[in-house]
């Protein structure tokens, strides 16, 4: 099993990118069948450890904060005829430990050792700050 990272850029917290999968699907922007999608350029040479096993985990302001599970990974071809990758993953978003990432671009693997813990609900805040503390801490 093998997961991906990869900033969310332009999003402040886990609770912007819920919103905006929200103004998507109500403005009928999204999927038919209701998955989520990311357009990325490269193609994971690991595909098959990562369909239906792995998550995009999502980088929010320099710390992994969320994950979603990978449903498929699709090959495509962009408006300028460039083959890229069509990310699809499970609408569910989890909320992670917060951990802290430096910048970097595209996508990168993330072994399922290197991951974060999942929160339970009651462990999440808007923000993600106290978990982020507790985690400092070695509470979580």
């Amino acid at each position: 099993m093998m997961n991906l990272i990869k900033l969310c850029v332009g999003v402040q917290s886990v609770d912007d990118l819920i919103a905006w999968r929200t103004q998507r699907r109500a403005a009928s922007l999204g999927r038919p069948d209701g998955l989520n999608s990311h357009r990325t350029r490269m193609m994971p040479k690991r595909r098959d450890e990562i369909i239906g096993q792995g998550s995009l985990y999502w980088v929010i302001s320099g710390t992994i904060r969320c994950r979603q599970k990978i449903v498929d990974l699709v090959a495509e071809t962009d408006h300028e005829g460039r083959s890229c990758c069509e990310i699809l993953m499970d609408p569910e978003i989890v909320y992670t430990v917060p951990q802290p990432k430096r910048p970097f671009q595209g996508w990168r693997y993330l072994r399922p050792e290197d991951a974060p813990a999942d929160l339970s609900a009651d462990n999440t805040d808007e923000d993600g700050q106290l978990a982020e503390e507790l985690s400092r801490l070695g509470l979580i």
